[in-house]
């Protein structure tokens, strides 16, 4: 029988025309609409066991770090912030603890996402997304907010029934604390993050009493959206759809990888567990599964594992949990659903030799030495870090000046960074240039004290540097290379710059 669409691309068949038009259109109009899927709400059941126990301290040792880390204090000095972790946005410095990036260092923080990147890409190479399931901020995010719904609205079955129902009292009551609970959530996690960017006592306060820079309230404002928007309402979707790691994370993970995997030689053929009159289950013509689908209720993306690795999973490990403990009821041994390798799997369903973790594979191996490599060049430049920093920057309009004496002079603008958390006085001089005279402007009449540098301060200062005319008809009044020091009145420590002393040349 030829149908609507056979007859459109069948030569043999009439023209369309008429009805059959119409049907041909809202067919394609049918086949556009099912390329798209509608979000089907997913309500993941609680879970218990080993792997829930292990998110359950993952959140809770993430969330303390978070709330508390800007409060921890850290003296540094009189003149320098004692918050442990601060983003000192205002002068362009970064605290951690005993360590402080400024912005001529940021190669740190690259070195420091590149540790953490490297680190990912090992973890991901042994273990899969652990780091998804168990660390990701989007999966403790969420994992607080279902918290929240079913401390409101009940377990599964009792949300499924509320989403059911007509709305009433009940229903709006219950729906009314979940999302006020879910945006005082998200003010809880927008300002613990603005408290990184200021001392967190004094804006609290300022927060509190409507004293608070706007964009303070500006930045909770967004952080406290989008952790309710994310964790909240859009959940797995960001894992799904938004997230790019589940794209990646492919090329990371090898037949080798251990992954929560479903042993379908172990699980196969699956069915309802039925008994038998004497009350007893034969499971030689069966597999474990008795298709129960707690792996899949228990599942916060809403895939069934069964159906073999999927890049939706988040390697959280709850379904392992779900079916242990189904495995309990029905007397079967655990591990239908558990940590395992492709090769192993490929190995058992073969019947051939079980293959072992190779956990040291050049994969693996790789990841490692990087990390080793960048961790140990990262160290090396910390250790060589200098405390002192000077540059200097040549005026260009005009480059050098004709006094009436018949000297030449050059202006400089020297800028002299103080790392210390204490203050330093500098003295500087002129190497390179016989006869040269230094001038500082503004401490003409204060020639022989040093240059004080308050604590953790760039000072910008103006010099000029000039030599006699007899000096400058010696050297052709050509440019010349020079070098400016400037030296640690009290420790000694001395730091050069080079640059150029211009003249009007032969």
């Amino acid at each position: 029988m030829t149908t609507v669409l056979d007859r459109k691309t069948d030569p043999a068949s009439k023209p369309l025309a008429g009805p059959d038009t119409h049907d041909v259109k809202a067919v394609n109009r049918k086949t556009e609409r099912d390329l798209y899927a509608t979000r089907q709400k997913i309500h993941p059941k609680r879970a218990r066991g080993t792997f829930r126990t292990i998110k359950w301290i993952m959140m809770a040792t993430t969330l303390a770090i978070y709330y508390a880390l800007p409060w921890v204090r850290w003296s540094r000095g009189p003149d320098l912030p004692d918050q442990a972790v601060l983003l000192d946005m205002a002068n362009n410095r970064f605290f951690f603890f005993f360590l402080e990036i400024w912005p001529q260092e940021f190669y740190y923080v690259t070195g420091l996402l590149l540790l953490a990147s490297l680190t990912l890409f090992l973890v991901t190479a042994a273990a899969g997304r652990v780091w998804c399931g168990y660390a990701c901020p989007q999966t403790v995010w969420t994992d607080v907010m279902i918290s929240l719904e079913r401390f409101w609205q009940g377990d599964r079955n009792a949300r499924i029934r509320l989403d059911k129902e007509p709305w009433g009292a009940s229903k709006i009551f219950k729906k009314t604390m979940t999302h006020l609970s879910w945006l005082a959530v998200g003010v809880a996690t927008g300002g613990a993050m603005v408290f990184y960017f200021r001392d967190a006592p004094t804006l609290a306060r300022e927060l509190v009493t409507g004293t608070a820079p706007m964009v303070a309230y500006l930045f909770l404002g967004i952080f406290a959206l989008t952790t309710y928007v994310l964790g909240g309402i859009a959940r797995e979707q960001v894992c799904i759809y938004m997230c790019p790691w589940p794209r990646i994370q492919g090329a990371m993970t090898d037949r080798h990888t251990l992954l929560v995997s479903y042993k379908a030689e172990r699980g196969e053929p699956r069915g309802p567990m039925r008994k038998s009159k004497d009350g007893t289950v034969d499971w030689s013509s069966r597999g474990d599964c008795i298709d129960c689908k707690a792996c899949v209720v228990v599942c916060p993306t809403g895939i069934d594992i069964r159906d073999g690795s999927q890049l939706e999973c988040i390697q959280c490990g709850l379904c392992i949990d779900a079916c242990a403990e189904i495995m309990d009821k029905i007397g079967r041994p655990r591990g239908l659903i558990h940590y395992d390798t492709p090769a192993m799997q490929e190995a058992k369903a073969a019947g051939t030799a079980h293959e072992p973790v190779q956990l040291l594979r050049p994969r693996t191996i790789l990841y490692a030495a990087a990390l080793a490599v960048v961790g140990i060049v990262m160290l090396v430049a910390w250790l060589n870090r200098t405390v002192l920093e000077l540059n200097v920057i040549g005026d260009r309009n005009p480059p050098y000046v004709q006094l009436s004496s018949g000297g030449i002079r050059n202006g400089y603008t020297v800028k002299i960074l103080n790392k210390l958390h204490e203050p330093r006085e500098f003295a500087l001089s002129v190497a390179d240039l016989p006869g040269a005279e230094l001038t500082i402007l503004g401490m003409e009449a204060a020639q022989g004290k040093g240059i004080v540098v308050p604590t953790d301060v760039l000072r910008e200062i103006r010099v000029f540097i000039a030599v006699p005319a007899e000096s400058a008809a010696a050297s052709g009044g050509a440019n010349r290379a020079i070098r400016l020091l400037v030296r640690d009145v009290k420790s000694g420590q001395e730091v050069a710059r080079s640059t150029t002393f211009h003249g009007p040349g032969r």
